[in-house]
């Protein structure tokens, strides 16, 4: 795959181009926070939110090709147009952090491979490296420059938990090599506050939707599909649930993780409704006024048949709570996607 263009990007090496040595002026005394994973689905949505209140923001990404990488140029793109940004394309496992650190405010490290299902076989390496490397590097910087880190977990460490709600003490069973790696990860920032005393908040994150999504995730290609009038596979039964969090929910929560007065946790960042994916399915073709064309196949190996977060510890803590509903986060999804692709339309058509 060709990489892509990056304009304005800051390469680890510390080499930044004239125009970027142009707008990348930090304001005086404002320290920024690290970002990493910024042009990502989450990522992008948190860096955003961080300039809009005023804060700088390093963001550290390596442009993976898991999905294309064009789609995370254009997820950065609206950031690149703020001075207090600046962009680095770097590979947090094997890449100088002490540096870039040096002077920060704090780290959300939200970068990882994802995907429970291509987790397996040969690809596990790779999950190795993105998640557990890179974490463990990220926590060995924070140490050094004494930041507090706020990391992004996943409802997947739970696997197929023992009952629903689930909350944080429940015993977490991953199903999938991606659940596990997620789990060492919290694991690591155990160690980390334990012994060094890092300052370490993971965020169980609970099926993340809304503009940006990944395009491997359901919701993105349910609404591909519609758009576009091509056919969606549906894996398992349709019968499956989960617990779905608007975008801008889980970014309030990953905020409030790092103003917050308690440390070294573990919240679910739950959107409290849980849908099967049937019943999503067809709220998504109502409100889009299309029909899918559905074919079903068999449940994936490390798919769970449901999630259910319990947010009472975070509600409690840090006074978050979800504000967006599921028909409305959909519809704000589905706007994005079906705007693209009108405009997809019309140029195709001369």
């Amino acid at each position: 795959m060709s990489e892509p263009e990056l304009p304005n990007v800051a390469r680890s090496d510390g080499r930044d181009s004239a125009e970027l040595g142009r707008l990348r002026l930090r304001p005086a005394g404002r320290a920024p926070f690290i970002v990493t994973g910024c042009a990502g689905f989450i990522g992008s949505h948190l860096t955003e939110t961080l300039l809009a209140r005023g804060e700088t923001v390093v963001g550290i990404d390596c442009f993976t090709d898991y999905y294309d990488a064009a789609v995370k140029v254009r997820n950065v793109a609206p950031s690149q147009d703020d001075p207090a940004f600046r962009l680095v394309r770097a590979d947090l496992a094997d890449t100088e952090l002490d540096t870039l650190f040096s002077d920060a405010a704090g780290v959300f490290h939200l970068a990882a491979q994802p995907g429970v299902r291509s987790s397996w076989g040969t690809s596990f390496d790779v999950y190795l490296r993105r998640n557990l490397l890179a974490t463990q590097r990220v926590f060995e910087a924070s140490v050094a420059s004494g930041l507090r880190v706020v990391y992004a977990s996943s409802s997947s460490v739970y696997g197929n938990a023992n009952g629903y709600p689930t909350a944080e003490t429940a015993e977490p069973r991953p199903v999938s090599p991606y659940g596990v790696t997620k789990l060492a990860c919290e694991q690591l920032a155990r160690t980390y506050t334990s012994e060094f005393g890092l300052e370490a908040t993971g965020l169980r994150y609970f099926t993340v939707y809304g503009p940006r999504q990944r395009p491997d995730m359901a919701f993105s290609r349910v609404i591909d599909a519609l758009a576009r009038g091509s056919r969606f596979t549906l894996f398992g039964t349709g019968e499956q649930s989960r617990d779905f969090t608007f975008v801008a929910d889980a970014v309030r929560a990953t905020i409030a993780a790092m103003d917050a007065d308690t440390v070294s946790r573990v919240y679910n960042v739950g959107g409290g409704t849980e849908a099967t994916l049937s019943d999503t399915i067809a709220l998504v073709e109502r409100l889009s006024g299309r029909q899918l064309d559905l074919v079903v196949q068999g449940s994936a190996a490390g798919d769970v048949r449901r999630t259910a977060a319990d947010t009472s510890l975070i509600r409690d803590e840090l006074g978050w709570e979800p504000e967006v509903a599921l028909p409305d986060g959909l519809q704000l999804q589905l706007d994005s996607v079906l705007d693209v692709a009108d405009v997809e339309t019309r140029l195709s058509h001369g």
